[in-house]
């Protein structure tokens, strides 16, 4: 009977129609796993190994990120805010347009399947009886929060899904249900190991997305590539204490923006989510002599797309290539980004932050308000060059090529 039911899915995710909703920056919850596989070589950084993070090994337990993902995706409302769509309604808002931005993004390594059950599940109390809030937990022992409303889902679906046939899965509320996003971010995935719920058949519950609310605006169906993106393993970019600082990355990843117009993932992620082959990464070496490196940017397939500088065991700096592109309109002064990464800072801490090459700019960007502008003309230009205060590593553009790559060059940390 499950086996059936997932036959149903799959129909019904490859007749699914268009349309577009505005995400949010979302949290993650990542549960502690053991140890998992990761990119190779010298320029592979450890680091965080028991939660989202940008070590470039991801723990054992979190989804795959290349290949087919299968995505189940279920559908809830409340007594109190019935939903006033239709469940076809709600999953257009989010595909076809989140599957075909994962295929742009990984060059078509990723081939993300969602299996929609196209029905509301209907929670036997109110919204407020769950206490879903912002930093809600999914703990076993409390009778509200995530796992209280995830026990509900999963009786309800048990007899019908087999939870071994999915990768992730999507809780999508009925967007009527809580404050809209632009008040309060309710979006949350809980990505990684046992989360203290299993079904019937002893399969866990786990890499949960549960996406709340709903705005207008362009690529708004992104909440839901970010969220999922923690299910791979990423980290928040944006800083979730609530400290008053500028973002550390601005809209060059959805980790940190996913609000307005499209934007791509940082070169490091990809190489992390598996959609950069070996030869696709050069790797500085630790000392030594200057070098030269051809850039292809991130959007086109095919040549190299990050050069790494370790700058100590657990920090390097990353160079790429951004130009405006499908998935990165809003780039405004196309050139050759450097930031440096760091695989022991946690997650909404800042493991990543751009280096801006016109400080204090006000940027270049003005044609959307969820686009904060002071990183979007960070991109350096030929003739410029960065140089690491800490370890003397330094990147200089040389040249913006007449095929649209660009050759930089790269001097290793003293250190």
């Amino acid at each position: 009977m499950k086996h059936k039911v997932s036959a149903v899915l799959a129909a019904g995710a490859a007749t699914a129609a268009v349309a577009i909703a505005l995400g949010s920056p979302p949290s993650a919850v990542a549960i502690p796993t053991g140890p998992g596989t990761s990119p190779s070589g010298p320029c592979a950084l450890r680091g965080i190994n028991d939660d989202v993070a940008e070590s470039a090994d991801t723990p054992a337990g979190f989804a795959r990120s290349s290949g087919v993902v299968r995505a189940l995706t279920l559908f809830i409302d409340f007594p109190d805010a019935r939903a006033t769509m239709s469940p076809h309604d709600r999953f257009a808002e989010f595909f076809p347009a989140a599957t075909n931005y994962f295929h742009t993004s990984s060059y078509g390594r990723l081939t993300y399947q969602p299996m929609p059950l196209f029905r509301w599940i209907h929670m036997s109390r109110p919204l407020a009886a769950y206490g879903i809030q912002r930093g809600a937990s999914f703990d076993p022992s409390s009778d509200g929060g995530y796992h209280a409303l995830s026990r509900e889902v999963v009786r309800e679906v048990d007899p019908i899904v087999d939870f071994r046939d999915y990768d992730v899965i999507n809780v999508i509320a009925t967007p009527n249900a809580g404050p809209p996003a632009t008040r309060t971010v309710l979006s949350v995935t809980f990505s990684g190991g046992d989360m203290g719920l299993k079904t019937a058949d002893r399969v866990p519950f786990r890499n949960a997305s549960f996406i709340w609310s709903r705005q207008s605006g362009v690529s708004a169906f992104r909440v839901l590539n970010h969220e999922n993106a923690h299910s791979f393993g990423l980290p928040d970019l944006y800083f979730t204490d609530n400290r008053d600082a500028s973002p550390p990355v601005g809209h060059w990843d959805p980790m940190d923006e996913d609000w307005g117009p499209s934007n791509d993932f940082v070169g490091w992620h990809k190489w992390k989510l598996g959609w950069l082959s070996a030869d696709q990464v050069h790797c500085a070496p630790r000392h030594g002599t200057p070098g030269e490196h051809t850039l292809t940017p991130i959007s086109a397939p095919g040549g190299t797309k990050i050069v790494v500088v370790p700058t100590s065991p657990r920090t390097a700096l990353v160079v790429e290539a951004r130009t405006r592109a499908l998935l990165d309109p809003a780039v405004c002064r196309p050139g050759v980004l450097v930031y440096r990464v760091a695989t022991h800072v946690p997650s909404g801490r800042g493991p990543i932050r751009i280096v801006d090459a016109t400080p204090h700019s006000g940027g270049c960007y003005r044609g959307n308000k969820y686009v904060a502008p002071e990183l979007t003309d960070a991109t350096f230009l030929p003739g410029d060059t960065y140089t690491d205060p800490h370890s003397g590593a330094a990147v200089t553009v040389l040249t913006e090529n007449p095929d649209g790559t660009y050759r930089v060059r790269v001097t290793p940390a003293r250190n």
